[in-house]
């Protein structure tokens, strides 16, 4: 018997005025927060990273947001400077099924970058994101172009919110599930948003950073 799939009321999500409005604050706040007292700690990240093959320290990469808007998302580099030229190369040895690229040993990775990644670290430069408005701190991932190109209209449900740093996936499963375990972890978090459930990822996934899951 196939899994009952999760339906949404879009309108139902966008009348949490008072959520949205408390949560953009929190947002602010803790991003502008976290880039002040972090700073020391991407600073070292970003001359490990400059020292290890003289690249750039930064990656900048299209995702798509809430309905659909495009931003570019800023994250550590942690593969190669010539990554994306190489995925071509490794499209047939992708290990999770759906929407969504990721091998376990992947090549292209940088010995700093299997560090950074291991402890979500290399996604401290979302925090600019979440401060212009572009993401969130909690929310789905948020995917590339191609990912939703080959989305269902199920899927894009994951779409009716802002995209966010961390989400229930993120600071839970991660890897151990694959797209449509992780899109059924996404809409179960659409469906019981709250300040307090996203209190709660958060917490799991500082958690996670000092005791990392899955991540790869």
């Amino acid at each position: 018997m196939a899994e009952e799939q999760i339906l949404i009321n879009y309108r139902e999500i966008e009348s949490r005025k008072g959520y949205h409005i408390v949560k953009r604050i929190f947002d602010i706040v803790l991003s502008a927060i976290g880039l002040v007292v972090l700073s020391p700690v991407m600073v070292v990240i970003a001359y490990k990273i400059k020292k290890e093959d003289g690249g750039p320290v930064f990656y900048k990469q299209e995702r798509i947001s809430k309905n659909g808007s495009r931003f570019k998302m800023y994250k550590f580099r942690s593969m190669v400077p010539n990554a994306d030229q190489l995925l071509g190369k490794l499209r047939n040895k992708n290990e999770v099924e759906g929407a969504m690229f990721k091998i376990k040993h992947d090549p292209r990775i940088t010995k700093v970058g299997h560090y950074i990644r291991e402890h979500s670290l290399d996604e401290l430069p979302q925090l600019v994101n979440v401060l212009k408005g572009d993401m969130s701190l909690v929310g789905p991932r948020p995917p590339l172009p191609s990912e939703v190109e080959q989305y269902t209209d199920y899927d894009k449900q994951r779409l009716y919110v802002v995209p966010g740093c961390t989400g229930l996936w993120q600071a839970t499963s991660r890897n151990e599930v694959g797209f449509d375990g992780m899109v059924k972890l996404d809409l179960e978090y659409i469906q019981r948003a709250n300040m307090f459930y996203d209190f709660l990822i958060i917490c799991k996934t500082i958690f996670v950073i000092f005791k990392p899951n899955s991540s790869y």
